[in-house]
């Protein structure tokens, strides 16, 4: 066995150890939303983006600031308002004296896009104009602004949150920036015994400072250990495979697509699937995913990556209901 082989078996050890550290402190803000947590790291290591859909007050600004700071990580939170403008996320140039020569020149200032950690609270309460700002920053990892462009620190990574129930003074995601997001996490009602937890913590004593687990420099590592983590031609196929199915255009799809899909997955979603599986076998502290890995992954990276046709609508189908039909229907080899 090799040293390099070697480093990364014990940086695999070591991020499952930090991966229990990091969810005992985010529990101690947190109460429930297990699978939420962990999307959201697997999300992170893998070098993605989420949109964290769900109703208010489910502490989803909560969880992710707190998440940054266990991470260590520099943290921006940008309120999504109709009237924001492009520069208000990107940044702008101001007009600035040299004391010293008394010419003037532009200075570049940037704006809150200039962290790791970004949080687009209410993203689609914006017009399109704004959310595109977000676009080149979540692709690129890079800004342009006056004909320069500005490098942003890794690692990189933002957040957004919708409001599924009020669509009034709304703009909807276009398909293209949608696509840009890794996962689509569904945040739901914490269950009886979690709401009663959190209404008695809330209302008690401030809660425990917390702990930093994982700075930038090691998450950067991490992540490009993701990469580096092997998977299987056949793993890969199933991926792919769930994705094209997804295509109401394919000649083997299955009719029920046809029937309530107009539109299908990219490829971004079988190169999503395969990553999120690498990422969570990491997690798990196994060298290589498996074919559960890649299930697990099929619904938060699918279910927005499909647009359902008006038949669905009309029989009360939504795109979970679909990813779940086609995980049942799609062979495994």
């Amino acid at each position: 066995m090799t040293d390099h082989k070697a480093d990364d078996i014990a940086a695999v050890r070591n991020l499952h150890e930090s991966y229990s550290r990091i969810k005992s402190e985010i529990a101690k803000v947190i109460i429930g939303q297990d699978a939420v947590i962990e999307q959201l790291l697997i999300a992170l290591l893998a070098r993605g983006h989420c949109l964290l859909v769900g109703v208010p007050g489910l502490a989803k600004t909560l969880l992710i600031s707190t998440v940054s700071q266990i991470l260590d990580l520099k943290f921006a939170r940008i309120q999504f308002t109709p009237d924001l403008m492009p520069s208000d996320i990107t940044g702008s140039e101001i007009i600035e004296e040299d004391r010293t020569s008394g010419t003037r020149g532009f200075k570049f200032v940037k704006g809150p896009v200039f962290a790791n950690m970004v949080l687009a609270d209410e993203i689609n309460r914006t017009p399109p104009k704004t959310q595109a700002a977000l676009l080149q920053a979540m692709q690129e990892h890079e800004v342009t602004a006056a004909g320069q462009t500005y490098k942003l620190d890794e690692p990189f990574f933002v957040l957004a949150t919708q409001n599924p129930i009020e669509q009034e003074g709304t703009y909807p995601l276009p398909e293209a920036q949608l696509d840009r997001f890794m996962f689509n996490i569904y945040v739901d009602y914490p269950s009886r015994s979690e709401e009663e937890e959190i209404v008695m913590t809330t209302t008690a004593a401030p809660i425990a400072s917390l702990s930093k687990s994982l700075g930038a420099a090691e998450i950067t590592m991490l992540q490009n250990l993701v990469r580096t983590v092997p998977v299987s031609d056949h793993l890969v196929s199933y991926a792919v495979r769930l994705a094209r199915a997804t295509r109401p255009t394919e000649a083997d799809c299955p009719d029920y697509i046809k029937n309530w899909v107009s539109w299908g997955a990219g490829p971004r979603a079988g190169q999503y699937m395969v990553l999120a599986a690498k990422t969570r076998a990491i997690l798990d502290g196994r060298p290589t995913p498996s074919v559960e890995d890649v299930r697990f992954a099929a619904v938060p990276v699918l279910r927005h990556r499909i647009v359902t046709s008006f038949n669905a609508e009309a029989e009360g189908v939504d795109t979970i209901a679909i990813v779940k039909k086609l995980l049942e229907t799609v062979g495994e080899k």
